[in-house]
């Protein structure tokens, strides 16, 4: 790693003092899988199913953001329907939709993730992202940093397996990278460590979602 990464923003919590939090204990293994859920669709199922067992999580949270600070929120729906959304969605007896995010002021990924370091030192997270995202890894907020707070998994995607494997965030984290065949011990390694998933491959994706129901309400006018 070289030069060090922007500070987090300070936190806020919500007027009792703690963030509303799926439940959680030392030991316990979770993943967390954020993003917008703009919609949630059975993709983010699917990666959540193929975390959970391959990484052998107790749980894996689906953290529903306030939006993407580099994406464009005009087309954003409200929280409240994105979350009724995903927890139909889930179906799942190990998965957790949360908005916590929310409760402490956090935008960024680096936020969340230090705020959960700090206040659950024995909890054994684990970042879950797509492929996709990995091609852009490099142009978040303190991704460096990100790849120091806790191990990584990364989900391949349809399309992304070359961009995301050649990628500056790939290469500039190659020396953490561990063979796909020791997933399950990724949870116990301290960062940086990460891993790439391969497997089934969902072709779901919300932004195509959304455009497919804009036009289905463009032609029933």
């Amino acid at each position: 790693m070289s030069a060090s990464p922007p500070a987090p923003s300070r936190f806020r919590l919500s007027p009792s003092g703690l963030a509303r939090l799926p439940r959680i204990a030392p030991g316990m293994r979770i993943g967390l899988y954020g993003g917008s859920f703009n919609p949630a669709h059975d993709g983010h199922r699917h990666v959540s199913r193929m975390a959970v067992k391959r990484l052998g999580l107790d749980r894996i949270w689906w953290v529903v953001t306030p939006g993407n600070p580099l994406k464009d929120a005009g087309d954003l729906a409200a929280t409240e329907t994105r979350v009724a959304e995903a927890k139909r969605i889930a179906s799942h007896p190990r998965i957790d939709v949360t908005t916590f995010e929310a409760d402490i002021g956090a935008r960024y990924t680096v936020d969340t993730l230090t705020y959960l370091k700090r206040r659950y030192p024995g909890v054994r997270f684990v970042w879950i992202m797509g492929a996709d995202n990995l091609a852009s890894f490099h142009r978040w907020r303190g991704w460096r940093r990100i790849a120091q707070l806790m191990p990584i998994a990364v989900i391949d995607r349809p399309g992304w397996t070359l961009k995301a494997a050649r990628s500056r965030g790939a290469t500039t984290l190659a020396s953490g990278r561990i063979p796909e065949s020791d997933a399950l011990a990724l949870p116990d390694l301290a960062a940086p460590a990460w891993v790439f998933l391969h497997g089934p491959r969902s072709p779901l994706s919300s932004t195509e979602l959304r455009r497919a129901r804009r036009t289905s309400h463009s032609e029933g006018r």
